[in-house]
């Protein structure tokens, strides 16, 4: 299966960064959080991705084409400008189709419009600017299972407050910006049939959201994984420092593929 990532975007309340760059290369620690993505995918075999580029989509395909050259040490041959990496271990087995989906193309557009470059009839889809530990599996599972067209992911989001537990008069527990237990909302990883993103017109620009995935609901064919364990989007700056903090202190929970025996089996 493929991976259709979704990198288009403006990441205007992320202004900070993507003033510059588009926001699936804004960085957690010294990698971009697109690569974080991938990597989780990664980890669960897909090594096959689609990335819908839009606002300074060059910038992503700039980083990837030249990413062996960049992350290892390598030879370069100037008759005729050959370039050989000479660390096996940095290099990447990902195979990456870069689509122009356009610059103010919505969700469900750009989606429709990678479609072409899609093989097979069914696919992993998600947003490039959000991690998770889900397990891609049991995400695939439960689509196979429900037998509907299309399957998004259930997620608790983070509060953006402290919680705080009373007893007694006192306070008895303090968790400053959990994620809540309570409420669900759109964790951005899907599954998708072909059929079912090939109903959004060609011609229109539309959301991914509002057009199809409302529309799917109506239908009653929509189907929904629930994921209990850790995500995080990063829309703000503060969110982009979180997961930072998060890296640099050892607690990246999305990092499954340094956290399981398959990783060094499945992670590239």
């Amino acid at each position: 299966m493929e991976a259709v990532i979704l990198c288009g975007g403006q990441g205007t309340r992320l202004r900070e960064e993507t003033e510059f760059k588009p926001k699936p290369l804004v960085k957690i620690g010294d990698k971009p959080i697109l690569w974080h993505i991938m990597k989780l995918y990664r980890h669960f075999g897909v090594r096959d991705f689609v990335l819908c580029l839009g606002y300074k989509g060059s910038m992503i395909r700039d980083y990837f084409l030249n990413y062996n050259v960049r992350q290892s040490d390598c030879r370069l041959d100037m008759a005729d400008n050959s370039v050989i990496s000479l660390d096996a271990d940095g290099k990447l087995d990902w195979r990456i189709t870069f689509v122009d989906t356009g610059q103010e193309t919505f969700t469900g557009t750009r989606l429709r419009r990678a479609l072409p470059y899609v093989k097979g009839e069914r696919f992993y889809a998600t947003y490039g600017d959000g991690v998770a530990n889900i397990d891609l599996n049991k995400l695939l599972a439960r689509h196979v299972e429900s037998g509907k067209p299309a399957t998004v992911t259930a997620v608790h989001p983070s509060s953006r407050f402290g919680e705080i537990s009373i007893r007694g008069g006192a306070v008895h527990s303090f968790m400053e910006k959990p994620q809540v237990t309570e409420g669900w909302i759109n964790g951005g990883f899907f599954v998708f049939e072909k059929p079912a993103v090939a109903r959004i017109p060609a011609g229109e620009n539309v959301q991914l959201e509002t057009y199809l995935l409302e529309r799917l609901t109506r239908e009653e064919a929509l189907s929904v994984y629930q994921h209990n364990g850790f995500w995080q989007c990063m829309d703000t700056y503060r969110e982009m420092q979180i997961l930072n903090e998060l890296w640099q202190g050892g607690k990246a929970e999305w990092n499954v593929w340094d956290k399981d025996g398959r990783a060094s089996v499945t992670a590239a």
